[in-house]
């Protein structure tokens, strides 16, 4: 993996998936606006599927711009070069890299069909570059690896056309942004002034501010059950989440899934190994020995999994609540032990799911 793609990263929130990245000279995590609107704490992926706790520090919905603060990734020197300088053209080739649907990293290429394509009151770069959900937030680059746009949309009913914010816009704002603490600042538009406390206008020239860009999204019953059970692996639930009711991580190299399925249950699951081509009977007599329970093993697709299935309205019963957050608990620790087992004793390869 080279340094360009060592610089681009995958941005997690409770509402989805974008992209983000790091340029030279800074240690900030560049991303759009509206990939991390409503939270104020996100997850941050690598290429080897290591997360970190990110924390926005500046939003500038106007412009669809934020900057995210990653403790964990200060030693990750950024890569991806800035020109204020930088002349575009029409028909030039462009890169876009990134996260498309949350799927691991891609690159598409296109062309510039417009250097300045106007467009909600601002100019952009319009691309024929293919450009998905996922992609927004992530570098527009040129044959060289230096940035050319911050990708940040995509029309949802035509084909081969997305946008760029300019590099000069983001230029601008990291110019601008001089703090090197965790607070979350508004940048208001209209004057380049940051608002550090929640206000309905700008305290310096009273440009209106939508309140919403200081709201966080409300978490369910559910979510705070289920990250109560998850928090006591040690590691913050922030990390966990990819949607509302949806979680995802690696306990180990074991990748756990938990979610609701049909409005009724909710479930814990991991795919562990890939059925081996020999040894087939001990095999499946051990995975129908209910040796894993509270916790049931099964074949699906050719691949073992371990599942962990509650109804939710077991989980609203006091007395029940300790112990099946308990279970879910153990089972992402359980699913780290066994496919290790199953590699070791029966010669499974883990999932591709794995880490």
């Amino acid at each position: 993996m080279n340094a360009l793609n060592n610089s681009i990263y995958k941005i997690i929130t409770a509402d989805g998936t974008g992209t983000g990245f790091k340029v030279e000279n800074s240690d900030l995590v560049i991303t759009n606006y509206h990939v991390v609107q409503g939270s104020k704490k996100v997850a941050v992926q690598n290429h080897n599927k290591d997360k970190f706790i990110a924390y926005v520090v500046m939003v500038n919905p106007e412009v669809d711009l934020a900057f995210l603060e990653v403790e964990g990734l200060k030693n990750v020197a950024g890569a991806i070069k800035l020109n204020p300088n930088l002349e575009l053209n029409n028909m030039q080739k462009v890169y876009i890299n990134g996260f498309p649907f949350g799927m691991p990293f891609t690159v598409t290429e296109g062309i510039i069909s417009s250097v300045n394509q106007p467009m909600r009151g601002r100019y952009y770069i319009q691309t024929d570059a293919a450009v998905n959900p996922g992609n927004s937030g992530g570098p527009m680059l040129d044959t060289e690896g230096t940035l050319v746009g911050v990708t940040t949309s995509k029309f949802t009913d035509a084909d081969n056309v997305g946008f760029g914010i300019r590099s000069s816009d983001l230029i601008k704002e990291l110019n601008d942004y001089t703090f090197s603490d965790i607070k979350y600042r508004v940048k208001c538009n209209s004057c380049d002034v940051f608002t550090e406390e929640e206000s309905r206008f700008c305290k310096n020239c009273g440009n209106d501010i939508d309140s919403s860009v200081f709201e966080e999204f409300e978490k369910s019953y559910v979510a705070d059950f289920v990250e109560e059970a998850l928090s006591s692996l040690k590691i913050d639930p922030v990390l966990y989440r990819a949607g509302r009711n949806f979680w995802e991580f690696h306990q180990g190299s074991a990748l756990v899934r938990i979610f609701i399925a049909g409005e009724d249950y909710l479930y814990t699951t991991s795919p562990l190994n890939i059925l081996p081509k020999q040894n087939l009977k001990e095999l499946l007599t051990y995975v129908n020995s209910n040796s894993a329970s509270p916790y049931t093993l099964a074949v699906f697709d050719n691949k073992i999994y371990i599942s962990y299935r509650i109804h939710l309205s077991d989980i609203y019963v006091k007395e029940h609540k300790e112990q099946i957050q308990k279970n879910i608990r153990n089972m992402a620790l359980k699913a780290d032990e066994l496919d290790d087992f199953f590699q070791d004793k029966f010669g499974c390869e883990k999932s591709m799911e794995s880490k």
